[in-house]
């Protein structure tokens, strides 16, 4: 299989990309920093790109992808969490900077691997619970990713021969847990803060590695969805036998 991923540097993407590689799959990453771990495997395929540099995302993906005939999975995965605060106390500047990322930046990567791969099956797009939610202070993070989960189903609208989701992961621990676990952000004010804190470092939220498997057999799952569908792992009858 041949899978496309971004943000493979750290989190969700290195782990995914640390599964499929065990799996003897051929992995093409995209991200800001060299995973060079990742390097060590001969299937592992690497192009450096800024994601905040929307020009630069097409010649980087076709120089990625430049000998590939045909994409099987394409994990949309890089993103950044924001501020967490009150919606008054976020600026226009912090929005933006969120959504530039983790809407505006996978238009671009989309269309640039459609050009690029016209026969890509499948694209994944990571999403969040967030996007559902509306806990309070998740602001930005949130709007984000239900503007992400738009964006998912445009495309597959739009492109009949290429299936396309948004997928929710569940508790990963990951680099932004860091913050969100962290002693600076206040639990009284920000509740979900709490939840997350109690979750960290217990089987209920795993690491990036551990979760690479359970992650890839939900993104398998999502094949029995119609295109365009979003769905949450945690809803997932995989996810829920692996907690019995």
């Amino acid at each position: 299989m041949q899978v496309f991923i971004t943000g493979v540097s750290s989190g969700i993407g290195w782990g995914l990309s640390k599964y499929y590689l065990s799996e003897g799959h051929q992995v093409y990453g995209l991200s800001r920093r060299v995973p060079k771990d990742l390097l060590q495997d001969k299937n592992f395929n690497h192009v450096i790109c800024d994601l905040t540099n929307f020009k630069s995302i097409l010649e980087s993906i076709s120089k990625l992808l430049l000998q590939v005939s045909k994409i099987d999975l394409a994990i949309l995965n890089a993103g950044i969490l924001g501020p967490i605060a009150h919606m008054k106390q976020q600026s226009l500047s912090d929005l933006t900077d969120v959504m530039k990322i983790n809407v505006w930046a996978n238009k671009p990567i989309i269309d640039a691997l459609l050009e690029t791969v016209p026969n890509t099956i499948k694209v994944v797009a990571i999403s969040s619970g967030a996007a559902i939610n509306g806990n309070k202070g998740w602001g930005g993070y949130s709007i984000s990713k239900a503007a992400l989960n738009m964006l998912i189903k445009l495309y597959a609208s739009e492109n009949e021969k290429t299936a396309f989701y948004s997928f929710a992961p569940g508790l990963i621990d990951t680099p932004m847990q860091d913050y969100l676990c962290g002693d600076e952000l206040n639990v009284v004010e920000f509740p979900s803060a709490q939840k997350l804190k109690e979750a960290r470092y217990t089987s209920n939220m795993p690491t990036a590695e551990n979760a690479g498997e359970i992650l890839a057999k939900g993104i398998n799952e999502l094949d029995k969805l119609k295109t365009g569908s979003f769905a949450d792992i945690r809803k997932m009858q995989i996810f829920l036998n692996e907690k019995k």
